[in-house]
């Protein structure tokens, strides 16, 4: 169901972190930035007063032009009152206000739509629809959000009317559609035909009815339909609790519990309570029945419940860590993105039900590689755990979005017809970044696997903190280093509840000190290191002993760099835990840019000069890194001359390295040696025909340490954006290291990367 209920399994997340994150920094989860240049009076002149002018009087004379002009095309509003905030009822239109906020991001997250929240603070229908029905030139469509039943059917309705834009309700529409695309796929598993498949819903709200709408609209026989509240079976002739929305899909039926209606149904939709089904209920539906329990965050039945009833269900929940999610956000992304780039009017029940079949048919379809690793399951394929697409499939953007502007066109509500479908279709590919979907499938993947994660500075506060954060996220279990005392006083302090799923180990008092040292002495005795040093070391140095739990298999992975600089961690470290065959070690930053693209810059964390052997090394594994994150690699080998423009002796190692890949013959572009501007810039790579790189480097081979460093700390505070790393790369086992800036959510993001490395280790 709607993507923003509370999971209890999956996201136990606390009170203070997520007021945490919403009050840090600038508050909230928003702001606007500029996309064209504001330095110069001249550039002033021409956005405002008296270039401006220009713009407003071509739209003056055609208001289409708008969308040429302005970011109208590009630009949803998301407008509630509050009065059905997500699972928690009737806050008022201010509390909804961090809800729309997140809805606003989640536009620009999965589908570069921007969007602005509005908060109406009115319960009055009338007042509400003479609110938004003005805001028409504003926006490109309007997302309705969290307005409680059955007032926001009269709203979308009039709406809906009085405006030549999209209107949209999500509760509704969105749930309808991921739970047809599922519904689809079930029948067909199960030799169904949709037409002739009995249904029965529970639950009469807005998604419940939306529900009914469109399965009918799809073929579904209306008399095929049986609605449940909770005064029972939606009857032709009731008469208790009824309106006009429930009388439209009532029934004739002599059922009149939802047990009755159960009895022989094909398909159960659960829009409703937990435990509103029974195992008895789900054995007096048909064989191999099928089974959206939808209610979130516990459903009306969960599915080992169901499967004890029925082992050959095919069951769809509202949770994460079930397969088969009934996700709203794989749904209204896209829609309003195919919608706005046909500058549609409306969003009308075919463009519903093209979203519907196109999800369907993409989880037909064999997954990419990229996405298994998001799968609690393991590999992803077609079948009764896999009938509703992944919400991290990068192919979302590219398969949706044209489906509905196909559909826009069919139905004559597009005002702007596409002529070139499949163009349109690759230029979706394009438009978001590969970098937070795979970040978002590592997330999950760690989730489905857990790990132990030591934690070298445990009595840190921030430390134990973000420990918590990372039990509490079910990413596995942490491991501090520490005083036992000393920790548990900190969690007292800060209130972080209960010390389960948490292991606290005291360096000199562990049982596993004597093996820690021996296994140390057998690595270190032919480098100077007599046993009682290496005892020492154990006893005294939290990086060493956290590092023998990993190099000895106590351990997965582990993190350190809160309190000690990163040449003494890696110092420590190297004494245990050596680069793995055949590779180099070094730091890789993400810097994930104010304009949405990511860019990896290497080494910024090891080589203060490195050799043309170890940059082509650096230059390997930064491209696998590009690649693991959905990127194609572009390495450019960066130098402060461009090929050979001065032909200064600094450059010749890098000169020498791209000599060396040649030689190789590796299956990425690549080239250098030139300056950054040349490698980002089209306009400047032009004066070069010869280079290689046939778009913008989206990885960066820095000289040396200091110019990598220099660059990847400078760039976020400059130019905007943010930085992931250094990540530390090509060890024997799994290490990262946190910046002593690091914030908790900081801490725990690195800490769930170095878990994934050491399931990519296993491999």
């Amino acid at each position: 169901m709607p993507q923003g209920q509370p999971d209890t399994r999956t996201a136990r997340i606390s009170a203070e972190e997520a007021l945490a994150l919403h009050a840090t920094g600038r508050p909230g989860k928003l702001e606007t930035r500029l996309t064209k240049p504001l330095a110069t009076a001249r550039d002033l002149s021409l956005a405002y007063s008296p270039g401006v002018a220009e713009p407003c009087l071509q739209i003056a004379k055609n208001p289409a032009l708008a969308y040429d002009y302005t970011t109208r095309g590009n630009m949803v509003a998301v407008i509630s009152n509050g009065t059905a905030v997500l699972g928690l009822g009737n806050l008022g239109a201010l509390a909804s206000k961090p809800v729309m906020e997140g809805k606003v991001a989640l536009f620009k997250r999965f589908a570069d739509i921007d969007g602005i929240d509005l908060e109406l603070a009115t319960e009055d229908v009338e007042e509400f629809v003479n609110a938004v029905r003005f805001l028409g030139p504003s926006f490109g469509g309007i997302n309705l959000e969290d307005i409680k039943a059955p007032e926001c059917f009269v709203i979308e309705q009039r709406l809906r009317e009085l405006m030549d834009i999209p209107v949209f309700h999500d509760d509704q529409h969105g749930t309808a559609i991921v739970a047809a695309a599922g519904l689809i796929n079930a029948c067909h598993l199960t030799g169904r035909e949709l037409r002739d498949a009995k249904l029965v819903i529970n639950g009469a709200g807005s998604a419940a009815i939306a529900c009914a709408e469109l399965v009918k609209a799809m073929g579904m026989r209306p008399e095929n339909v049986i609605l449940c509240d909770t005064k029972g079976v939606i009857y032709q002739g009731r008469s208790e609790g009824m309106n006009q929305w429930k009388s439209a899909h009532a029934t004739a039926t002599s059922a009149r519990s939802l047990s009755e209606a159960l009895d022989g149904a094909d398909v159960f939709f659960g829009l409703s309570a937990k435990g509103a089904m029974t195992k008895e209920m789900v054995r007096a539906m048909a064989p191999r029945p099928i089974i959206f329990a939808m209610a979130n965050p516990d459903p009306e039945i969960t599915p080992e419940e169901a499967r004890e009833a029925a082992a050959d269900a095919i069951i769809a929940t509202g949770r994460s860590d079930y397969p088969n999610q009934v996700n709203n956000v794989l749904g209204f992304p896209y829609i309003f993105r195919g919608a706005l780039d046909v500058r549609a009017r409306t969003i009308d029940e075919g463009m519903k039900v093209a979203a519907a079949e196109a999800l369907a048919q993409l989880a037909r379809e064999d997954v990419p590689d990229e996405v298994h690793s998001a799968s609690a399951g393991g590999r992803l394929c077609f079948g009764p755990d896999y009938i509703i697409p992944n919400a991290f499939d990068p192919r979302l953007i590219s398969r949706i979005p044209p489906a509905v502007a196909r559909a826009a066109m069919a139905s004559g509500v597009a005002r702007r017809p596409l002529a070139d479908l499949r163009r349109y279709a690759r230029e979706l590919s394009g438009r978001l970044d590969p970098t937070a979907s795979a970040l978002d499938a590592i997330m999950e993947r760690v989730r489905a696997s857990p790990c132990r994660v030591v934690f070298a500075e445990g009595e840190e506060e921030k430390i134990v903190r973000a420990a918590v954060a990372f039990r509490n996220a079910g990413y596995g279990t942490p491991v501090l280093i520490g005083r036992e005392a000393r920790v548990l006083a900190t969690m007292e302090t800060l209130g972080l509840g209960q010390v389960e799923g948490i292991e606290i180990h005291n360096a000199r008092l562990s049982g596993a000190n004597q093996r820690y040292a021996e296994f140390l002495y057998q690595k270190l005795q032919r480098r100077g290191f007599l046993a009682r040093d290496c005892q020492r070391m154990v006893n005294q140095d939290r990086n060493i002993f956290a590092a023998c739990m990993v190099a000895t298999g106590d351990a997965d992975a582990m993190v350190t760099g809160a309190t000690r600089s990163t040449s003494v961690c890696m110092e420590d470290i190297g004494h245990v835990i050596e680069p793995a065959a055949g590779r180099i070690a070094f730091g890789l930053t993400l810097l994930l840019t104010s304009r949405g693209g990511t860019i990896f810059i290497a080494d910024t964390l090891l080589h203060e000069r490195p050799s043309p052997e170890q940059l082509v090394g650096i230059t390997l594994g930064s491209a696998a890194a590009a690649r693991s994150l959905g990127h194609e690699p572009r390495v450019a080998l960066t130098s402060h001359s461009t090929f050979g423009n001065p032909m200064h002796p600094t450059g010749q190692a890098i000169r020498d390295a791209v000599a060396m890949l040649d030689r190789r013959g590796v299956d990425f572009e690549y080239d250098g040696d030139m300056s950054p501007d040349v490698a980002l810039e089209p306009s400047l790579r032009a004066l070069y025909p010869f280079c290689r790189l046939t778009g913008p480097a989206n990885v960066l081979i820095m000289p040396g340490l200091h110019s990598a460093h220099i660059a990847s700390r400078l760039a976020p505070r400059v130019g905007g954006g943010s930085t992931i790393g250094p990540l530390l790369i090509g060890l024997q086992h799994a290490v990262q290291l946190l910046p002593m800036d690091a914030s908790v959510s900081q801490i725990v993001d690195i800490a769930t990367l170095a878990a994934h490395q050491a399931l990519e280790l296993r491999r």
